[in-house]
This record gives structure tokens, C-alpha cells and sequence, in this order.
């Protein structure tokens, strides 16, 4: 098996040590038991989400006077995942809260809202949600359709917001909509949308393929009135705090095709020695043993390139580039790490009887969410192109 954050050959911190071996007991104790369950009902498990805040998940990054753990990307990233490897589902609601939703409100909003907001945040009693992608608009943001309209010192929101992570049960959802014309960067604003809100309603449940114990859902805005106070930053910043947003949470969807990855590779690897053809294991096979190495090879790879990104996000660098190649590269290699599981265990890998299906399933969610995998290269290029 791998574990690439404790091994001598990798250097790690006693932080991160600790985040591990808490985010291992939390995934042993309360995912691993119901993953199966949770999967083929599409439930998405609220009650756990305050366990998670009250052992510091909920606001890794946010400081402590905010009510966060005051950790960097390098401990955020094992945390999302040490959870992944058991179950991607959760690893990327809690990717989705931490870093779209409570790093927004961190980023951009002033000292009152921030205090206002971030503390039941970070506790894990509420939960966030994101809402850019609509049905028309998925990489085309800029295209959006959904509108807000000044009266006074309030804004009027109009439209649907879809894909939504936590569309359903989010207490507290950060909302990017038109404030000027189709197509301007700047021509959209964001704000903060608490559930209750007259006029803000939640629509369609996604019927998934995989990731399916993390809701996926519309949000409806009908003539929602809201205060200007819940701006979060100026009028026009919307895409541009976005295209920043995404920027760190792409580091998030690398530690989740990571953990994926390693779960796939782990019970593949066990699977390959204990299972015995022509009289020996067949990991004994070189077909096999060297799908293995191809395996194990481009974890790492992965793992490097999203430790990169993760240490220059603490150093306050920019990373367009560097995150959008550790998600490019890690989303794709949890798709052909999982593809390998399955082929690895034959027909059995086929059944839900063994982890690999669902691996398989969960897995093509990376190479699209948070910018598919043409988008990463269409921001790549740019950079290389332009320095």
C-alpha cells in the first residue's frame, strides 16, 4: 500500500502527521462503514459535516480568530486525501465547502462579513455552497444568465444555477451572478445568499454516476431580494474573484483524484497478491506487475505536481499554471489508475462486491468539475505562451 505523507522519503510536518491520522480515524469511523449505503441511495450524509468542523475539516484554511485551523495547502491537501481514498464522495463536499464556499467569504469579504459568516462555517453547523455554473454557461462563465438587479441598497436575483455541490442543504451559498452585460469580466458581481432568503429556492437533484453521496443539485433565485451588505467585494468583481477562486480550489480536485487514485491503487495492489491463477499470485504475471508500476509511477508524479502547487499557494504565488497542471495531470491519472483497478480484478472488479467500481464512477467527476480537462490545458497554454 501507499502513503506517500508518512514515508521518510517525502518530507511532512508534525501538522501534518497529526491532520493524517485524524482524518484517517474520521474516515474509519464514519464514511468507511456506510460508503456502499450512501452510494446506492444517493445520500448525502449532513450529520457527519459537524463532527468533521468540530475536528477542524470545515475551515482548514481560514485563520483562527475566524473560528478556522489556521493550516496551509500542504495539510488541506492530505486532509482531502486521507478522506478520498475512502471515499471520493465526501472528500469532494468537503473540498467543495473548504475551498470554493469559506475561502470566498476569506478572500473577499470585509472583516464583518467574515465574522458574520465563517465561524458556523468553519464549526461545520452550516454548510457552503458555490454557485457559478449554470445550464448554459459551464466553462463559459462570462455567458451567465442569472442577474442582479440594484434597487436601492438591495439587489434583486433572477435565474438557476446548476451542478451545484450542496444545491440542497447548504445554509450559506456564495452566488455570482450578471450585474452588467453578457460576456464583460466585468459584468459580474458576488453574494452571499443565506438559506431562508425569500425567493431562493432549491431545484433539480442530479441522478449521478458517480460521487453520489455529494449532492449535486439547482439553485433557483425568483425575485430573491438581498441586502447589499452581503456584496462581497465590488460591483463587477464577480468573475474575476472566481477565475482567483478556482485558481486554489483546483489544488483541491488534485487531492482528490490523489487519494482516489491511491484507494484504486491500494486495493488493486492487495487484490493482485491474493489472488491466484495457474498456482501463484497474480502479481507474479508481468501483465499485471507492471500495470502496477504504471500505477504507483504516475501517483507520484501527480502527488509531486500538486505538492508544487500547494507550496506556492503558501508562499502567496500565483498558481494558474501550477494548479491547473496538478489537476490536469493527477484528474487524468485517477481516471486511468481506476480504469487499470478494474481491469486488475477482472469480472469481481466489475461487481460492487469490490471498492473498484465505484472508484471507476467516481472518477471521470475530476477530469470535469472545477474546469474539464480542455480547460486546464486552455489556461496552461496561455501562460506558456505569454511569458
Amino acid at each position: 500500500m501507499i502513503d506517500f505523507e508518512l514515508r521518510p522519503d517525502i518530507k511532512t510536518s508534525e501538522t501534518q502527521r497529526m491532520v493524517y491520522e485524524a482524518a484517517r480515524d474520521f474516515a474509519t469511523q464514519f464514511i468507511k462503514p456506510n460508503v456502499m449505503e450512501w452510494d446506492e441511495a444517493q445520500y448525502f450524509p449532513v450529520e457527519i459535516f459537524d463532527k468533521a468542523g468540530a475536528l477542524g475539516f470545515m475551515g482548514m484554511l481560514i485563520p483562527e480568530n475566524y473560528g478556522g485551523s489556521g493550516m496551509g495547502y500542504h495539510e488541506y491537501v492530505t486532509l482531502i486525501e486521507t478522506i478520498s481514498i475512502v471515499d471520493p464522495s465526501i472528500g469532494l463536499s468537503i473540498a467543495a465547502h473548504n475551498s470554493l464556499c469559506v475561502n470566498h467569504i476569506y478572500s473577499f469579504g470585509t472583516e464583518e462579513q467574515r465574522l458574520r459568516w465563517l465561524p458556523k462555517l468553519c464549526e461545520g453547523i452550516a454548510i457552503g455552497a458555490w454557485g457559478l455554473t449554470e445550464h448554459n454557461t459551464g466553462s463559459d462563465a462570462k455567458g451567465m444568465s442569472t442577474t442582479a438587479r440594484k434597487q436601492g441598497d438591495q439587489w434583486i436575483l433572477n435565474g438557476t444555477k446548476n451542478f451545484i455541490t450542496h444545491g440542497i442543504s447548504a445554509d450559506i451559498a456564495v452566488v455570482i451572478a450578471r450585474s452588467g452585460d453578457k460576456g464583460d469580466s466585468r459584468g459580474t458581481t458576488a453574494f452571499v445568499v443565506e438559506r431562508g432568503t425569500p425567493g431562493f429556492y432549491s431545484g433539480k437533484k442530479e441522478n449521478k454516476l458517480g460521487m453520489r453521496a455529494s449532492e449535486t443539485a439547482e439553485m433557483i433565485f425568483e425575485n430573491c431580494v438581498i441586502p447589499d451588505e452581503n456584496r462581497l467585494g465590488p460591483v463587477g468583481d464577480g468573475f474575476i474573484q472566481s477565475m482567483k477562486i478556482l485558481d486554489g480550489g483546483r489544488i483541491s480536485i488534485a487531492a482528490l483524484s490523489l487519494g482516489l487514485a491511491k484507494g484504486a491503487y491500494n486495493a488493486s495492489l492487495s487484490y493482485s497478491k491474493e489472488r491466484k491463477q495457474f498456482g501463484k499470485p497474480i502479481s507474479d504475471f508481468q501483465g499485471i506487475s507492471f500495470k502496477l508500476v504504471d500505477m504507483v509511477t504516475e501517483i507520484e508524479a501527480a502527488s509531486l505536481l500538486t505538492q508544487k502547487a500547494s507550496e506556492m499557494k503558501n508562499q502567496n504565488l500565483s498558481v494558474t499554471q501550477s494548479g491547473a497542471m496538478a489537476k490536469l495531470f493527477a484528474s487524468e491519472t485517477c481516471v486511468k489508475v481506476a480504469n487499470e483497478a478494474v481491469q486488475i480484478h477482472g469480472g469481481y472488479g466489475f461487481t460492487k462486491d469490490y471498492p473498484v467500481e465505484k472508484f471507476l464512477r467516481d472518477s471521470k467527476l475530476c477530469t470535469i468539475g472545477e474546469g474539464t480537462s480542455e480547460i486546464q490545458k486552455i489556461v496552461i497554454a496561455r501562460k506558456i505562451l505569454n511569458s
